[in-house]
């Protein structure tokens, strides 16, 4: 029989580390400069980098009509595509690589994106790179050549691969403000699995919720969930709603083993958050096939007509930086779509 309270109280050793855990993000330069207030704030930053190219573009080219470039929905269309193609290639990626690592490199593309606009940074080179940062930033030991060579293409494939990835580094760095360490969700939802299975007695086995919330917070990292809330928050939210579609009722993990019954307005805040994460989640559908053909068409006409040179010239990272030189092969052969085609 189940005690009137359906918690038990945390170990002292459990307490620090859950207060660690949130320390930690609190003090982060994530909530301080990558966790926006809301969605509108993410659309008006995102189309400003869209117009400010467009305005490059367009002073250079008296007579230009701005039907050739892409809008803002065009973009997003695009980004949607390469964002899947880097969960794609991390997802068969050898040796596995661990989901923060996953987490780490789609939010680094997320956030560069957030500032710049595809028209001037290819999406193609970009999640790469941001992959290949986010392996040395998490500590998980691939060699360049070890990274390339899981793109199945022949030595000179990977090797214009490498010498792209290579050349946006440093430019990645900087537009991310040297802000690299990502808090992801996926250590706070096993701290909170940890915590159902050890005071949480009215649940049997919380392994049963693992399955549903995992795919929760896949589904999760493509949309803006990870800018606007805190991972805590985007885990909290998996669990319960992996509890709610298999039937269980766990309002009473809020209420007693969080601490939150007579705290009504923390609680309201909490559901009011949760609601909102569900909702992106729900929201969230893939872009259609024929419209990211037509906005990729537009996006490769826009970087041969007006960046021709960009894997070669547009060196942003290098040129702020008097320290660091690049020598550039006179003719390079852009790596293209195709050379992905085998993931």
């Amino acid at each position: 029989m189940f005690s009137l309270c359906p918690c038990s109280p945390l170990s002292v050793e459990e307490e620090e580390l859950q207060c660690k855990d949130l320390i930690m993000y609190h003090n982060s330069s994530q909530r301080k400069y990558w966790t926006f207030e809301n969605e509108e704030t993410l659309e008006k930053l995102r189309y400003q980098a869209n117009q400010k190219c467009c305005a490059k573009i367009l002073s250079g080219k008296a007579g230009l009509s701005e039907s050739l470039l892409l809008d803002p929905l065009e973009e997003d269309v695009v980004f949607k595509h390469y964002e899947k193609r880097l969960l794609d290639f991390c997802a068969v990626f050898k040796p596995a690589m661990p989901k923060s690592v996953v987490g780490t490199a789609n939010m680094y593309f997320r956030r560069f994106y957030v500032n710049n606009s595809l028209m001037e940074y290819h999406p193609r080179t970009i999640m790469l790179t941001c992959t290949y940062l986010a392996c040395k930033v998490d500590e998980f030991n691939v060699s360049s050549w070890q990274f390339v060579g899981n793109l199945q293409e022949p030595p000179a494939g990977q090797e214009r691969a490498l010498q792209q990835i290579l050349e946006y580094e440093l430019l990645l760095i900087q537009q991310l403000s040297f802000h690299l360490v990502v808090h992801n969700p996926y250590r706070p939802m096993e701290g909170f699995l940890i915590d159902l299975k050890t005071r949480y007695v009215a649940l049997e086995n919380p392994e049963v919720l693992r399955k549903t919330a995992d795919d929760f917070l896949n589904r999760a990292t493509m949309t803006d969930v990870g800018l606007l809330f805190s991972p805590s928050q985007i885990a909290l939210t998996a669990v319960l709603n992996s509890a709610s579609r298999a039937g269980l009722n766990m309002e009473s993990y809020l209420t007693e083993c969080m601490g939150l019954r007579d705290d009504k307005e923390s609680l309201s805040k909490m559901i009011d958050s949760m609601r909102r994460i569900k909702n992106h989640v729900k929201k969230y559908e893939p872009p259609n096939p024929e419209d990211v053909g037509a906005c990729k068409q537009k996006l490769e006409r826009v970087h041969a007509e007006f960046f021709p040179n960009a894997s070669s010239k547009r060196k942003r990272g290098y040129e702020d930086d008097d320290h660091v030189t690049k020598q550039h092969q006179a003719v390079e052969e852009e790596w293209t779509d195709e050379d992905l085609e085998s993931l």
